[in-house]
């Protein structure tokens, strides 16, 4: 038996793995990542076929310097969090194709050999929480495809080398826990693309370059734990994406910038333990911020009126006087506020909608968001968005923009606001907007995504749901790194679960909801890479005894032929839009032209098989390759020309789990 591909992943296996695993030379895919394997890993020196080997998380050990070899064809590398000693090798660096290395969370020493800068199609490099010692090559510079640079805690030192800012595409940086010195390298303000960046915990001194102020896309930064001098700069205000600072146990000194206070997405701040003075802006972010975010500090005055005194200035004599008449007073708040809140929630019951009115009274409707007020978590949106301002946009419809917003409790919200709002007139938005909260309200499943709450205002009108990291299944196919790791079982899992999703909404729904624009942008993906069916905004709630004509609503190339004609809307809709999807997952793109190839007939699908798969993935294995080749078969079921042909979502389910 010549093995190509041995896939164990994500289970609980033990004992060893074989040693002579690619004793035939064709081996190439190897995942046992997150299992208990433990011992020495099979002899893989001289198994140059290997194309992605996944090894994290298990108790695996061995030399790194020795157990590996030169991989001409190499994609990905994974042996993080195992028992890994030894020394980085030079030959990583002739490994050209090689996309990730991650060695993170062993028990590697020695440096960072320089050979490391050939491998110039890296694009995650993860050294982490190992012993590697030294200087940071100049000649990681050349890594001009790299994306996330992860070098945190270890024992790294001397300063930073200028060639570093070569790195423009770089969008994490994690240089934390090391002993780096000297200054921040001023040309990281062409990392433009740069949102996490951390350098926490070494021995930079010197000021903080003004350039940094161009890394406009950057949500967190911390600088804590160094040997920072100078002023804050006062053009970190361009930060208006940033939501977390942390520029504490530094050597800061000067006011802080009054500017700061117009950065409105800003929702962390730690400024102790510097030589700051000066009066603390009187801004939402320092307001709600702990008193231990300000010690050790000489500030002067909090709101314009308050003395900050330090925890040693306040005797237990003062704290008394303090503490007795707040705790009356605090008796009656908490009586005051339990009261008030039993008469917003007796006014919401006695409402089926409750009406009230914004700050301009003008009228409107609002829905509970996440156990908040509506009314104030509608102006808290409005104000975490600028207003639904273009930069938090992160995706745009027929009928409205998706807009991503963190609430001061920290969660991530998706909101989409529709084109028009919900004025007296009669217009089509307002009925996509209706029919989007009659069918979320309805829904319940794990493949759907969650709905929170609404808003109907004279001004705007959006929905809000759950925030969804990957973003959509488009975006994930059409970016070639990320496609790579979106592998065959991810693949074929994301198919079933939009397919639970729609078998849900058909049978498990009264009436039944038919989706009507299924397409890849509409089917979102989390970090695990599970579906979540989303955009309800052409959802139509089927009634029974109703023709269910309608206009035609959908995305073109997932749209069912019948509806150029007969413009009758039916479950059997989203079944042929099913079809047209799950071929597009397994092709890595539209079908486009195979569409008019299909037929119900099975013959030709063996014919097509290798031209309908996504040639960025390494070929399927024996196993895999049955189980995709089923659900091809189930998809040209799918895209049967007559509708009442074509299975329903239940019996789509019942075939593609067997």
């Amino acid at each position: 038996m010549k093995l190509s591909y041995l896939m164990l992943d994500t289970n609980q296996f033990t004992g060893q793995l074989p040693r002579n695993i690619c004793r035939s030379g064709l081996l190439e895919i190897l995942t046992v990542n997150d299992n208990h394997f433990l011992g020495s890993i099979p002899n893989l020196r001289n198994c140059r076929s290997l194309v992605r080997a996944h090894l994290g998380r298990n108790n695996l050990t061995g030399n790194i310097s020795e157990d590996f070899g030169i991989y001409p064809n190499l994609k990905f590398l994974d042996l993080s969090h195992n028992n890994f000693y030894g020394e980085i090798s030079s030959n990583w660096g002739k490994c050209h194709r090689l996309g990730t290395l991650n060695v993170s969370g062993n028990n590697i020493t020695g440096r960072i050999p320089p050979e490391i800068g050939n491998s110039s199609q890296l694009h995650v490099l993860d050294l982490s929480s190992n012993h590697i010692a030294g200087e940071i090559p100049m000649e990681l510079g050349r890594l001009i495809s790299l994306n996330k640079l992860i070098l945190r805690g270890n024992q790294l030192s001397g300063h930073l080398p200028r060639a570093l800012g070569l790195l423009t595409e770089l969008e994490y940086f994690d240089l934390s826990s090391n002993r780096l010195n000297n200054s921040i390298l001023e040309a990281l303000g062409f990392m433009f693309k740069l949102f996490y960046l951390n350098f926490s915990h070494n021995q930079f001194s010197q000021e903080i370059p003004e350039d940094l102020a161009l890394l406009v896309h950057l949500s967190e930064l911390d600088l804590s734990h160094n040997l920072f001098k100078g002023s804050i700069p006062s053009r970190i205000c361009a930060w208006q994406s940033l939501e977390k600072l942390n520029l504490s146990h530094n050597n800061i000194s000067g006011q802080i910038p009054a500017c700061i206070m117009g950065m409105s997405g800003l929702l962390s701040i730690d400024i102790s333990y510097n030589e700051l003075r000066g009066p603390i802006p009187n801004s939402t972010v320092f307001r709600n911020a702990p008193r231990e975010s300000f010690l050790g500090n000489n500030f002067s005055t909090f709101n314009g009126t308050s003395d900050l005194m330090s925890h040693e200035e306040a005797s237990k004599k003062t704290r008394f006087l303090i503490l007795f008449p707040l705790l009356g007073a605090l008796a009656l708040l908490i009586f005051y506020v339990v009261m008030v809140f039993m008469f917003r929630r007796w006014k919401r019951d006695s409402q089926s909608q409750g009406s009230c009115s914004s700050k301009n009274d003008t009228p409107g409707i609002f829905h509970s968001v996440l156990d908040f007020d509506g009314k104030i978590m509608y102006e808290e949106i409005i104000r975490r968005t600028k207003d639904f301002d273009a930069k938090y946009c992160i995706g745009k419809g027929e009928h409205g923009s998706v807009y991503r917003a963190k609430l001061p409790s920290g969660d991530k919200i998706a909101v989409k606001k529709f084109n028009s709002p919900f004025p007296n007139d009669q217009m089509s938005d307002q009925k996509e907007f209706l029919n989007e909260i009659k069918a979320l309200t309805k829904i319940r499943h794990r493949n759907i995504v969650k709905f929170y709450g609404f808003c109907s205002h004279v001004r705007h009108s959006f929905v809000v749901y759950e925030y969804i990291n990957r973003g959509s299944l488009a975006t994930v196919l059409s970016n070639n790194f990320a496609s790579e790791d979106f592998d065959w079982r991810k693949r074929m899992n994301v198919i079933t679960g939009v397919a639970d999703a729609l078998s849900y909404m058909h049978h498990d729904c009264f009436p039944p909801i038919v989706h009507r624009d299924i397409s890849s942008n509409n089917v979102l993906l989390d970090l695990e890479y599970e579906a979540r069916v989303s955009d309800f905004g052409t959802a139509k709630l089927l009634k029974p005894n109703s023709s269910n004509w309608t206009e035609l609503v959908g995305t073109f190339g997932y749209v069912a032929p019948e509806l150029a004609y007969t413009m009758k809307i039916t479950e059997k809709c989203d079944v042929y839009s099913f079809g047209v999807l799950a071929l597009e997952v397994i092709k890595g793109k539209h079908p486009g032209d195979f569409l008019s190839l299909f037929s119900s007939s099975s013959s030709s699908i063996n014919i097509e098989f290798n031209a309908m798969l996504d040639h960025r993935l390494p070929h399927p294995s024996l196993d895999v390759q049955e189980k995709l080749i089923s659900i091809m078969e189930v998809a040209l079921l799918c895209l049967d020309g007559c509708p009442n042909s074509r299975p329903t979502m239940q019996t789509v389910c019942q075939l593609l789990s067997k």
